[in-house]
């Protein structure tokens, strides 16, 4: 991965590598690493994602078809 860094702008170059590997996911996976996780515990894990995923999309289709109603409004004071 490689950033460029103009103008001596040493923040800005960090903060587009920091996103850069946010949508890679960099910090998710050493994250996920710092422990040894079990091969059960990671299938029950990787299921749940899955299964997540899934529930999501079907939550966003039916909202674009206008069968059910969009996210609640948050509170704003």
């Amino acid at each position: 991965m490689q950033v460029l860094v103009r103008d001596n702008n040493v923040d800005q170059a960090l903060r587009v590598l920091k996103k850069k590997m946010q949508r890679e996911g960099l910090f998710r996976e050493m994250k996920e690493r710092r422990a040894y996780e079990k091969p059960s515990e990671r299938r029950v894990r990787e299921k749940a994602q899955a299964i997540s995923r899934q529930r999501k999309a079907v939550r966003k289709k039916l909202q674009r078809e206008g069968l059910i109603s969009g996210p609640r409004p948050t509170a704003t004071r």
